[in-house]
């Protein structure tokens, strides 16, 4: 799979969350305390726009139901069973890139 860069790790502080859009997807990128993660951009409910949402410790908050999901595996925290794909994360100097289909 190809490896598309984001942006610099200095520009994704610990606690915040970014979108990236390729030609046929998005995808959000959470920093976790330090740790770069990334899911599908779009909520399997309604496709509501995850980048949107907010991110509380490592469950990002789809803004429009509030479904919730653990952006470190993509499986949804709350009554509901749901998973977002997940995406490798590679950091090579100060640059972010993700591992896409």
């Amino acid at each position: 799979m190809p490896l598309v860069a984001v942006k610099p790790v200095s520009q994704l502080p610990p606690g915040r969350l970014t979108v990236v859009r390729t030609q046929d997807s998005k995808f959000v990128i959470c920093n976790v305390d330090g740790t770069l993660h990334c899911v599908s951009g779009l909520c399997p409910h309604a496709g509501g726009p995850l980048e949107q949402g907010t991110l509380e410790g490592h469950t990002l908050v789809c803004p429009w139901h509030g479904w919730r999901f653990d952006c470190r595996t993509g499986l949804s925290t709350g009554e509901k069973a749901a998973k977002l794909p997940t995406f490798s994360v590679v950091v090579q100097g100060e640059m972010i890139l993700i591992e896409v289909p």
